[in-house]
């Protein structure tokens, strides 16, 4: 995956530190809104026509920030060839299949099936990089966090599994498709989260509109109601705009197996903003599920293993000495 340009030559990444889980968790909470938003909008639009309003106002929006601050877009075509790339991976294929699928299933079984991501992730990170191959703490870390989502979200969203199927592989070929996309982004180390957010959506947008005017035909559609603009707004600005800006930075601050985690943190923050915002009561199995995503994580992060590992060592090796 290493590139020919300068501007966009991967390089190995740091362990995360309080700040880079601070911003994985804020990244969780602002992206955790798009299946609402998702599932309001459905009902009343086409999948694609959906991706394309998504991507396309928060295009819009991160271009006006950009002139506001006085930062440019990059003119090299290499630069804006990874972009078109990575709107594919990250925006059109994964925003199009989750959408589709969400019409058929409900969104507790796609949480479900989405925070595969990580699992994929590391998969395709062993194959695709040099720095971030497989380790059994790694998929010990993203099992146990996917089995807390499993548990914290309950066998109630596990009971649709295998109703609808293609909608189920759908949401797993997203899943898949932000795994590479999550690889493919280690390129953009070297410009400002800012402008990579812009260029991707601006480039997404692109790729969008011909493919809704062909498929959807959206002037045949009949106008959707404010709830609907109102989730297609959320869906731009917070979980598409927003997110992506604080995606690109993580991504260039701890790597791609790091960055994927955030899709294991989506249904906690979810329900704890929900208990902590509105009062609901949180049951002994969210707070399993959230116990074993808190396991996951700690595997995965590492070090306070290695530091009860060093203290255990040096009990018993001064036990044994004495």
């Amino acid at each position: 995956m290493a590139s020919t340009s300068p501007h966009l030559r991967p390089a190995a990444p740091p362990p995360m530190g309080f700040a880079d889980w601070l911003l994985l968790v804020a990244l969780s909470l602002v992206w955790g809104g798009s299946f609402f938003f998702a599932k309001v909008a459905v009902a009343e639009l086409p999948p694609l026509s959906i991706v394309l309003a998504r991507v396309g106002l928060a295009a819009v929006a991160l271009l006006l920030v950009l002139r506001l601050i006085g930062q440019a877009m990059p003119r090299d075509r290499r630069v804006w060839a990874a972009f078109f790339g990575m709107g594919l991976l990250n925006n059109l294929i994964p925003f199009s299949l989750i959408f589709w699928g969400q019409i058929r299933i409900g969104s507790g079984l796609a949480a479900i099936l989405n925070a595969t991501t990580p699992l994929f992730t590391v998969l395709v990170a062993h194959v695709l990089t040099a720095d971030e191959k497989l380790t059994p703490k790694r998929l010990a870390g993203v099992l146990l966090g996917l089995a807390g989502v499993a548990v914290m979200i309950g066998p109630q969203a596990l009971g649709g599994l295998g109703g609808e199927v293609l909608a189920q592989l759908a949401v797993l070929g997203a899943a898949l498709s932000y795994g590479f996309a999550t690889i493919f982004g280690r390129r953009f180390r070297a410009l400002p989260p800012m402008v990579t957010a812009t260029g991707q959506v601006s480039a997404t947008s692109l790729m969008m509109l011909p493919l809704v005017c062909l498929v959807d035909q959206p002037w045949s559609l009949p106008v959707p109601g404010w709830a609907t603009l109102l989730s297609l707004v959320g869906l731009a600005l917070l979980s598409t705009a927003l997110a992506y800006v604080l995606y690109f930075k993580l991504l260039a601050r701890v790597g791609a197996t790091s960055t994927a985690l955030v899709t294991l943190l989506i249904p906690p923050s979810a329900m704890l903003l929900g208990h902590l915002v509105l009062a609901e009561a949180l049951s002994l199995r969210a707070w399993l599920g959230m116990a074993l995503i808190a396991l996951g994580l700690i595997a995965l992060d590492g070090r306070l293993v290695a530091m009860v590992r060093r203290i255990f060592d040096r009990s018993f090796g001064q036990a044994t000495s004495s």
